[in-house]
């Protein structure tokens, strides 16, 4: 029996050929030696795994590099759903989708921006491909007869897998992914692989990619900041499970040991007992101590300020103090005391800036980045932008009625902490409530301290809340109301009902009660909320529906139902306050109805963890994932129908195709995002823009648009067609065009008359091809965009066309006929319209030439041109029946368009050529032309006054200067030709051209579908 071996494996046949061809250049002639095969078979094998083991070990991809098997699964991805190599696979899982009632095993593929499936049953064949960003639900079910059940979700259907290996590690790795995307939505960020993952233990086996590595490591890293409310760029290393020696009670607690690059953290099995933060930067000692029966394995931490925190069970002591020892090496040493001291002082006396301060973690972030604030604030100041304008307008309406911010120096503190927050973080900028919440901040801290609160606030404790369209506010909305929905049941369908569950989330969750209770009372909220979290809002927010729910329940609109709410909140206060009663705005609005009895803010905060306290923070972020996905997806859908509804009366497009073809702009958009562009994606999608500008497209982008949508979009010239329209369609000239622009180049297609296309596609050959970013260009495009806006565009406003661009616009009619059944009619039409302009335009050179032009540099410029010539381009010409021979000179003998089929015309001394030059893809058009002209042009470009008929002269041809035609020559020429009426006049149908392009497949590009493919079923 004939052994075989697998020598060569790999994601791509380039690598396969590049690994075959060394072995042929370094191995083969080296098997001549052998005398039989089994000493060959030998020899090559152990060649193979020697070298592949030293290219192991000397490029260090031990840990991170795939096996062999899943470099297979990722070919075997690529290969059947046309994937290219930017779309990263995950992982791959057995199971079943359900197709109706009929089940069918194969396996689905999880990339980073797709759910792929497929199966192959009884020579049937199904595929599914599904973009992330598409999903608006995601849940896990379980039934009678499917007790482990996915259900994914789309706009356009439902799908449901199941029988599952593993379900739990499927669906985290689902909803990872399905976040990315999005987050992408959301504020643009594509994914970038971490390459710097966790060293692994030596005994740890790798059974997953590099790629799924990356996503557990920064699933891990996440619930760990958010547990010890670290910075978010701080990764975990690793985490063992150990004891803690607590001194205060002489016990061992157990619980998990965390280390990352700048902390060691503890936290206890049962959350309430012991949690501890030492900063790595306040570490002076890292021991292993003896180990005994009461204490196997231990080891001593000590910090600056003389505190020793003793550590036990630790299964790999000895690896663990090696990575504490290497981030020692690599910490610089802070400027502030240690987490503990500062506890100790806050004992003995109330500084709750501190408190804020140590509970949110913002003092770490200020520890690591000193001087980051002061040099924000002078970079800043004096800059303006609509951030700052914002914030200018809002200064005076913080806290107006506390004494602090009722003179200038506690304005201009608010001014620079929210001008220096939004000059850091760009994508949030200023929203409002952030200058409520900064001002309560600037009461407590010093200013810097304050910045950090914010920042804490921001990107860590309420993400996503002061964003332009507070998403983390309307997701927490969603998870309010199925809290009250468990919790409050008998209230919660009258709520609905009013709709005041919306109404009064976003008040309450966007400042945290600051404006909708009196400020001692607020306040407590805050310490509450910085100690823990955000369950202690929903917490309180449950308890005061409670408090209220007889008055509630009564309410016949939500009127009544907010002014219950209000006279409540108002009605909250602090005994232990030795403030002053400061009004709040919420109660200056108010009525004068009969006040509500007093309530202590401390009974409330109380009854709330005695009624609500079992919500747990875990279920929190799984509540928040799902309303996530809802949330943006509606703000996305909220975003299509304003844009459709702004363009619906500026086309004859109906709303059906206007949300398709949007639909076809940000796929492609999202495209460029996965697999990279020629432009930065940030600048082409701005949430912050108004509705018609927040998806933008590039040039490449446009040309797959172009090949898909535009009717013209054919023959060898289509891309520089393409380029062409962009150009005319860019009107601020910033190489971007948005939706507007975009269809309103593809209804001028579709749907304009003939003297509207015939105008567009004149004015596309006016630009210049090349220089598209030069003064004259962006120039031109500024003062027709000024007069067209001014008034009705008509004839005599379009500038005349020189000799160089009326031939660019003869190439793109004849190859904008190339897959046209009349394809022969058009290109005899063509010729003759052809022939009838370059009469025009010589005639038209002849009263326009200077009288005093000197013959001897004609005849010096007749002798220069037959050196350009090639035999292909010679003139052969045939004399007009009823004209003398001089009926045409200069330029015009340069003319060359021959047919195989002549026809007589009285006004053509030119014909077409064969229709073998015609196919020939070697030649530059259909023809052959040779401007006469004996000097080559500037580099510039050449352009007159606007107001005189400009004429922009393109580099790069030889044309005569005086030569041109106007927009009407070349209408009442085209009007001459019924063939080119009909084609121009034909409807396009702009339904089947969507349709084709949502289910087109191209190597490389990724499907252009609208949301999920429908699975396809072949065999």
């Amino acid at each position: 029996m004939t052994q075989r071996f697998l020598f060569l494996a790999g994601s791509s046949r380039k690598e396969v050929t590049e690994n075959w061809e060394w072995l042929e250049q370094n191995l083969l002639q080296t098997l001549s030696i052998f005398e039989n095969e089994n000493d060959i078979t030998t020899f090559v094998k152990g060649k193979i795994q020697g070298i592949i083991a030293e290219y192991n070990k000397s490029h260090e991809i031990r840990e991170d590099d795939d096996t062999d098997k899943f470099k297979e699964a990722i070919a075997k991805f690529r290969k059947l759903f046309v994937m290219p190599e930017e779309e990263k696979l995950v992982n791959y899982y057995s199971c079943s989708y359900w197709k109706g009632k009929v089940p069918r095993q194969g396996w689905l593929y999880l990339s980073i921006n797709h759910l792929c499936f497929y199966s192959y049953l009884l020579g049937k064949e199904a595929k599914l491909v599904i973009r992330w960003a598409d999903v608006i639900q995601l849940e896990k079910n379980a039934t009678l007869l499917l007790p482990d059940m996915v259900c994914v979700s789309t706009r356009c259907s439902e799908h449901v897998f199941s029988v599952f290996l593993n379900i739990n590690e499927t669906f985290k790795l689902m909803e990872q992914l399905a976040n990315i995307a999005m987050r992408q939505l959301l504020d643009n960020k594509g994914f970038e692989q971490d390459r710097c993952l966790p060293k692994l233990k030596k005994k740890s086996p790798k059974k997953v990619s590099a790629l799924k590595r990356d996503l557990d490591a920064r699933a891990k890293s996440e619930r760990y900041r958010a547990l010890f409310r670290l910075p978010k760029d701080e990764k975990l290393d690793g985490h063992t499970d150990c004891t803690l020696w607590t001194p205060f009670n002489k016990m061992h607690i157990l619980g998990q040991m965390f280390v990352s690059t700048n902390y060691i953290c503890f936290t206890s099995k049962e959350e309430t007992i012991c949690s501890l933060i030492i900063p790595i930067r306040e570490v002076t000692i890292v021991e292993k101590a003896d180990s005994c029966n009461v204490l196997p394995s231990p080891l001593s931490i000590s910090t600056k300020n003389k505190m020793t925190f003793l550590f036990a069970n630790l299964k790999d002591r000895d690896f663990l103090v090696q990575r504490i020892s290497d981030f020692l090496q690599e910490t610089v040493t802070g400027i502030h005391g240690s987490l503990a001291s500062l506890l100790c002082q806050l004992l003995f006396s109330n500084m709750r800036g501190e408190l804020w301060l140590l509970f949110s973690g913002a003092i770490n972030e200020m520890a690591t980045h000193p001087g980051y604030y002061e040099d924000l604030v002078e970079k800043s100041m004096g800059k303006y932008n609509l951030a700052t304008e914002e914030i200018e307008r809002d200064l005076h309406r913080s806290l107006p009625e506390h004494p602090a911010f009722q003179n200038e120096m506690g304005i201009a503190a608010l001014r620079r902490v929210l001008t220096a927050y939004a000059f850091r973080n760009p994508n949030i900028g200023y929203c409002q409530a952030m200058n409520i919440v900064t001002s309560v901040l600037l009461l407590y801290a010093k200013e810097e301290e304050a910045f950090w609160l914010l920042v804490a606030l921001c990107e860590r404790m309420l993400p996503d809340y002061y964003n332009t369209r507070v998403v983390g506010a309307l997701v927490d909305q969603g998870v309010f109301e199925e809290l009250a929905h468990v919790y409050v049941p008998q209230l919660y369908d009258c709520m609905q009902a009013l709709g005041v569950i919306s109404t009064i989330s976003l008040s309450w969750f966007l400042t945290l009660f600051l404006s909708v209770m009196p400020f001692e009372s607020a306040v407590v909220v805050v310490d509450c909320f910085f100690y823990e979290g955000i369950k202690v809002i929903f917490q309180l927010a449950l308890s005061v529906l409670d408090a209220n729910i007889h008055q509630l329940l009564g309410c016949k609109d939500d009127g009544e139902a907010m002014t219950i709410l209000g006279r409540y909140l108002d009605s909250v206060t602090n005994k232990d306050s030795t403030l002053p009663p400061i009004p709040h705005l919420h109660s200056l609005l108010t009525d004068n109805g009969d006040p509500h009895p007093e309530v202590d803010i401390f009974k409330l905060v109380r009854i709330s963890y005695e009624k609500f306290g079992s919500i747990r923070a875990d279920v929190i972020e799984q509540m928040r994932f799902k309303q996530r996905l809802r949330v943006i997806q509606a703000i996305e859908d909220t975003t299509k129908r304003n844009v459709v509804r702004t363009i619906v009366t500026e086309t004859p497009f109906s709303i059906d195709e206007l949300e398709e073809l949007y639909a076809l702009f940000k796929a492609e958009h999202l495209t460029s995002c996965y697999w990279g562009s020629t432009s930065n994606p940030m600048s082409r999608h701005d949430p912050s823009l108004p509705y018609l500008e927040q998806y933008r497209i590039d040039l490449e982008q446009f040309k797959v648009l172009f090949a898909l949508l535009f009717p013209w979009a054919c023959g060898t010239h289509a891309d520089d067609l393409a380029l062409r329209v962009f150009r005319l369609l860019d009107h601020n000239t910033d190489a971007l065009i948005n939706f507007r622009e975009f269809i309103s180049g593809l209804s001028v297609l579709c749907h304009g008359d003939l003297t509207e296309k015939l105008k567009f596609l004149y004015k596309i050959h006016i630009l210049p091809v090349k220089k598209m970013h030069t003064p004259d260009y962006r120039m031109y495009l500024r003062l027709w965009n000024q007069e067209t806006k001014a008034k009705l565009e008509n004839m005599k406003d379009l500038p005349k066309l020189n000799q160089s661009q009326f031939i660019e616009l003869c190439k793109t009619l004849y190859n904008m006929f190339s897959e046209d059944p009349s394809e022969q009619e058009l290109y005899h039409a063509t010729a003759t319209v052809t022939s009838l302009l370059l009469e025009m335009g010589e005639v038209g050179k002849l009263f326009c030439s200077p009288a005093h032009k000197d013959e001897d540099e004609d005849d010096d410029e007749e002798d220069r041109i037959p050196a350009c010539r090639s035999k292909r381009e010679r003139v052969r010409r045939k004399p007009c029946d009823g004209e003398t021979n001089s009926c045409i000179t200069g330029p015009l003998e340069d003319i060359k368009l021959e047919d195989s089929s002549p026809k007589d015309t009285a006004t053509s001394s030119v014909m077409l050529i064969s229709d073998d030059e015609t196919k020939d893809d070697t030649s530059t058009s259909s023809y052959s032309v040779l401007s006469a002209g004996s000097h080559e042009l500037d580099d510039k470009l050449q352009c007159e006054d606007i107001a005189e008929d400009t004429v922009l002269i393109r580099n790069g041809g030889l044309p005569h200067s005086d030569w041109a035609i106007t927009f009407e020559q070349f209408l009442a020429s085209v009007l001459t030709e019924q063939a080119l009426v009909q084609y121009f006049e034909k409807p396009v149908e702009i339904a089947t051209r969507i349709t084709n392009a949502k289910n087109v497949r191209k190597v490389g590009h990724q499907h252009m579908s609208v949301s999920d493919y429908e699975i396809s079923l072949s065999g």
